[in-house]
C-alpha cells in the first residue's frame, strides 16, 4: 500500500486522533475477486410431492401457494478449459413450496408441501493457484486424480458462495402433464424433510413461477497487510438489565414511519439494476 493510500485510511478512521500513528500488519483474509448479482424470474417450475400427496394433485382444481422458501444449495466449481483463471459456479437451488389444494366447490382446502428446483450456472473470474494448504487441524485427504486427469486439483480451486433471497410466488397453476417431469437428484437431507419419497406427476402437475435475487461470489485465502491502530478494546459499559417493561419501552423510538411511511425512495440507497429472465 502506497504512503497516500495509508494517509487516506488515517484520515477517515472512526474516533481515531490525527497524531495517533498505525502499524501495518499482516492479516490472512479471504479476497473477493469476482461476483454477479441477478434478478430472475423461475417460469413454470415442476413441484414434486411425496406419493400421498401427489394423489391430492391428481383430483385438484386449483392450487394458492402459502408459503416459499430455501431448504438448500448445491454448489460446484469447474475451471473452463482455454480460459484461464475463469471459473463455472453451478448452483443447484432447492425450494420448498406449500400449496392450499383445492379439489371442488364447496370442500376444504388441503395443505400441502412439495419440493421445487432451479439450476443456475455463472461464469466469474477467480484467478489462478498452484498451491496446496496444510493446517495442524486434520489430515489432508490425498486427492490422486490430478496425477492422471488435467483437472486442477480441488484445493487449489476458489471457494464460491452464493446468496439467494427468500422467494416470492408470483403464480401457481394445476396443468395436464404433457412431458413426462424428470424427478432431479435430492440430496437425503432435503427428502427428510418431506419426510417420504418424491415422486413424478403422472397426470396432473404443479408448476409455480417463482421469482428471486441471487449473488455468486469466488474468494481466495490471501495474505494482505492493512493498517492496525489498536485492539478492539470495548468503549463503553454493559449497562444494568431492568425487569420493568416500562422502563423498557420507554427506551423504544416512536415509529414514525410505521404510521407516516416515506412518500419517496431514499436517494442515498443504491439500489443495483439487475436483469429479468421473463421476457
Amino acid at each position: 500500500m502506497s504512503e497516500a493510500e495509508y494517509e487516506a485510511v488515517e484520515t477517515t478512521a472512526p474516533d481515531i486522533a490525527e497524531e495517533e500513528a498505525f502499524d501495518p500488519v499482516c492479516v490472512d483474509v479471504k479476497r473477493l475477486y469476482d461476483s454477479c448479482g441477478a434478478k430472475e424470474c423461475l417460469r413454470d417450475l415442476t413441484v414434486f410431492f411425496t406419493e400421498e400427496n401427489q394423489e391430492l394433485i391428481e383430483n385438484a382444481t386449483a392450487v394458492r401457494v402459502t408459503k416459499t422458501g430455501v431448504l438448500t444449495a448445491n454448489v460446484n466449481v469447474d475451471s473452463i478449459a482455454f480460459h484461464r483463471g475463469y471459473y463455472a459456479v453451478d448452483t443447484v437451488y432447492y425450494f420448498a413450496v406449500s400449496l392450499e389444494v383445492y379439489s371442488g366447490t364447496g370442500t376444504l382446502p388441503a395443505t400441502v408441501t412439495g419440493l421445487a428446483t432451479h439450476s443456475k450456472r455463472a461464469v466469474l473470474f477467480g484467478s489462478e493457484g498452484n498451491s496446496k494448504t496444510f493446517t495442524s487441524k486434520g489430515e489432508q485427504e490425498i486427492d490422486s486424480s490430478e496425477f492422471t486427469t488435467c483437472q486442477p486439483s480441488p484445493s487449489t480451486l476458489p471457494e464460491a458462495s452464493v446468496q439467494v433471497s427468500c422467494p416470492m410466488s408470483l403464480a401457481a397453476s394445476v396443468a395436464t402433464v404433457t412431458t413426462p417431469a424428470i424427478l432431479p437428484f435430492v440430496p437425503e437431507n432435503v427428502a427428510e424433510f418431506f419426510g417420504g419419497e418424491l415422486k413424478a406427476p403422472e397426470n396432473q402437475q404443479v408448476l409455480v413461477t417463482l421469482g428471486v435475487f441471487t449473488i455468486a461470489r469466488l474468494t481466495r485465502d490471501v495474505q494482505l497487510m492493512i493498517p492496525s491502530y489498536d485492539f478492539c478494546i470495548p468503549r463503553k459499559e454493559c449497562g444494568e438489565s431492568t425487569d420493568d417493561p416500562c422502563e423498557a419501552f420507554g427506551k423504544i423510538e416512536f415509529p414514525n414511519d410505521s404510521f407516516f411511511p416515506p412518500g419517496t425512495a431514499d436517494p442515498s440507497i443504491d439500489r443495483a439494476s439487475f436483469g429479468c429472465g421473463c421476457e
